[in-house]
């Protein structure tokens, strides 16, 4: 039992122990439940104020993020005004890639937040582990997000250091060659100018020739029996002697202050003819003509859809144009020996075959003669050995008839004849009485 004293009136009063406990069981759950709605209320305050403050953070870090890479943007385009177009264009789209990105990547964080605050308030006190790792999560990302930032940084100030030293060293190169063939021009006359482009050719090639083409030829065509010529042919040989490249050289050029422009396109023909007169494997039109055409100012063009197997390059390109068809053709010497030596072993497979079938052919017909021959032979020998055939059946009948007879006269005796004559028996028995009675006496 116990004493229970209450608190209002101070009166006494005693319960059993199943009284206590369930006084003191509701006692319990009203505190508990108290002290876990205190807990609750704590939990949900810190909760929104850990959202609130991660939220701010992140808004707070991407913001500065994008104005320091705008301010970044805006400093890279005033040093890059004074390049060219082209490494402008190559900035600015790696500029706006990186702005795109980080835009895509704030509002991907801003709904990342969002979903995490939705599932923060519908969740109980057990989700603050959850939050934390939230939180966690994304200080990574944007750790990562920071470094890839500035590997696009690093990325995108060596495209466009690259492309400024690619421009300027083209740019250096091309004015170099526009200096140099203006000064050629402005020095050379109407006269002379076909004349010392095909000097500088000569010039350029016998300068490598001792070393990169040893056994080559390349002389001035001049065999004009056909009615023209070409200026040039180079032809080049293996150890054995076996030609695996020929090219028919036409150098063109003309000064600035020739009326008549002409085109490259004007000797294309005479070239070709050219070529297959002299039995030239390739064509080649070196030219300065159509200074201004940015066809042929870009190296080695092809213009066998005009013509078969012709170039037309710039005197900057005799060399490695001689080089690239000659490396080609080189390769290709291997198969070709090849191909020289099936065709040998072909043309002694046909002569061989010719023979045999020559061989084939008489035999054949000696055959057929000998054939022929036998088998009259054999027909006559049918022939006999039919008649024979006949003479023996004829022999076997002869011999069995005179069996026969033979036969008959054995089987004849006095009493088969005297069978049915009475008087022939008489005749007989008297005979053989009278026989009888003579050996008697």
């Amino acid at each position: 039992m116990h004493e229970i004293i209450c608190p209002h009136c101070n009166t006494a009063f005693t319960i059993d122990e199943a009284g206590y406990a369930d006084i003191a069981t509701q006692v319990r759950d009203r505190e508990f439940d108290k002290a876990l709605r205190d807990q609750l209320a704590l939990a949900e305050r810190e909760k929104v104020s850990a959202i609130a403050l991660v939220e701010a953070q992140v808004t707070s870090r991407l913001t500065d993020e994008a104005a320091k890479l705008a301010i970044e943007i805006e400093r890279l385009k005033e040093e890059l005004k004074a390049s060219d177009e082209a490494t402008k264009a190559a900035v600015d789209l790696a500029a706006l890639k990186a702005a795109n990105e980080l835009r895509e990547e704030a509002v991907r964080k801003d709904t990342e937040i969002e979903r995490l605050k939705a599932e923060l308030k519908s969740s109980d006190v057990s989700m603050q582990l959850a939050l934390t790792q939230a939180v966690s999560d994304v200080s990574k990302e944007r750790d990562d997000l920071a470094r890839d930032l500035a590997a696009k940084d690093t990325e995108r100030q060596l495209l466009e250091s690259t492309l400024r030293d690619k421009y300027t060293a083209e740019l250096a190169a091309r004015d170099e060659q526009v200096a140099y063939y203006r000064d050629l021009k402005a020095k050379l006359s109407t006269k002379m100018v076909g004349e010392s482009l095909e000097q500088h050719c000569e010039i350029e090639f016998n300068q490598l020739r001792a070393a990169g083409f040893p056994r080559a030829y390349f002389e001035k065509d001049n065999d004009a029996r056909s009615g023209s010529k070409g200026d040039y042919i180079f032809r080049d040989h293996d150890e054995a002697g076996t030609e695996f490249i020929s090219i028919m050289f036409e150098m063109k050029n003309e000064s600035d202050a020739t009326a008549t422009k002409k085109k490259n396109e004007d000797f294309f023909k005479e070239l070709d003819k050219d070529r297959r007169e002299k039995g030239c494997e390739y064509a080649v039109l070196v030219s300065l003509l159509e200074p201004d055409n940015e066809l042929y100012n870009v190296g080695i063009v092809d213009v066998s859809h005009r013509y078969p197997k012709m170039y037309v390059v710039r005197p900057q390109f005799f060399i490695p144009i001689i080089t690239l068809l000659r490396n080609a053709a080189q390769s290709t010497l291997e198969y070709r020996t090849e191909l020289a030596r099936v065709q040998e072993q072909n043309l002694d497979i046909t002569n061989f075959e010719r023979e045999l079938e020559t061989f084939k052919t008489g035999f054949a017909r000696n055959y057929d003669l000998a054939s022929r021959k036998f088998k009259t032979a054999i027909d006559e020998i049918d022939k006999t050995i039919d008649h024979l055939q006949k003479t023996k059946d004829a022999l076997l009948g002869s011999e069995n008839n005179l069996r026969l007879a033979n036969n008959k006269a054995d089987d004849l005796t006095i009493k088969k004849l005297t069978k049915g004559n009475p008087t022939m028996a008489a005749k007989f028995a008297e005979a053989a009485d009278d026989a009888a009675l003579g050996d008697e006496s």
